[in-house]
């Protein structure tokens, strides 16, 4: 079986730097208080089970975290008045927000203090969007497609500016600059928010992709950049298996295929390696 995997696999530096940050405060606290992360650290049900054996409970309410706990933000970030909430009630935080997020946040905050609208392109459910959209104004907007963009309001005599969730997919962002332009009859400031390994990860699934018979993705499916892999990989024309673990391959599907493998930013490298192992192992 030949089995190409892509360099970029695995675990990016916010979510590296998030679980750092967690197995330190693991280290050091030694069982005297009540460790949490604010939601899951990150989309990946093996780490948060290996976690949870740990004692770390997940919470996404202030209100159910005592006073004294340890709360980890992870590296999707939080709205504002969470973390307020969190510092306010008396709760040790550990912010373990991605920088490239933060980045992100940041340049928001700037561009609405300018007295600009916010339009951001992204999962309006998703944690990174909701800490996001706290850093504009009470009148940002945010879409997850161009048919969802086509029906917003837009007034042409306001000022806009338009970000995204760093994971979005960077091909589909150029045709959401394009079509504002066309509404809006201008260019209207567009900050680059959608993070750099999010390109390079999605840029070698494409050429994968084109490289191969079938692609497997691993990761969560709870995980957006993972699923986008595999719609970025779907959309090249190459049938793809998005799974969690080796056990869950379709190998009759893969069997004397040409192979390319890939996987979510939140994927361990031992699941990684696991899938892999597997794959050549075909025969």
């Amino acid at each position: 079986m030949e089995v190409l995997r892509a360099k970029t696999a695995g675990f990016c530096m916010g979510v590296d730097l998030a679980l750092r940050k967690l197995k330190a405060l693991l280290k050091d606290n030694r069982g005297k208080s009540r460790i949490y992360t604010f939601g899951p650290i990150i989309h990946n049900p093996q780490v948060l089970e290996a976690y949870a054996a740990q004692g770390v409970c997940i919470s996404e309410d202030p209100r159910a975290i005592e006073p004294g706990a340890h709360v980890v933000i992870r590296a999707h970030g939080v709205p504002k008045a969470i973390k307020a909430a969190l510092i306010a009630k008396g709760i040790k935080v550990s912010d373990a927000t991605c920088p490239k997020v933060k980045r992100a946040q940041i340049l928001i905050a700037e561009q609405t203090g300018a007295g600009r609208t916010l339009l951001l392109y992204g999962e309006a459910d998703h944690p990174e969007v909701r800490g996001l959209l706290s850093h504009g104004g009470e009148d940002s907007m945010v879409f997850g497609d161009l048919d969802e963009l086509a029906k917003l309001p837009l007034n042409p005599d306001r000022d806009y500016f338009l970000a995204a969730q760093t994971t979005q997919d960077t091909a589909e962002f150029v045709h959401v600059r394009r079509f504002l332009s066309q509404a809006l009859h201008r260019d209207i400031p567009t900050l680059d928010t959608i993070c750099g390994a999010t390109r390079e990860r999605q840029d070698e699934a494409v050429e994968l992709a084109r490289q191969v018979d079938v692609m497997v993705v691993a990761g969560g499916f709870e995980s957006g950049n993972t699923r986008r892999l595999a719609k970025i990989a779907r959309d090249a024309g190459t049938p793809c298996q998005h799974v969690e673990t080796a056990e869950q391959l379709d190998k009759d599907m893969l069997r004397g295929k040409k192979i390319g493998l890939t996987a979510g930013a939140s994927t361990p490298k031992d699941i990684i390696d696991a899938i892999y192992q597997t794959l050549v192992s075909l025969t």
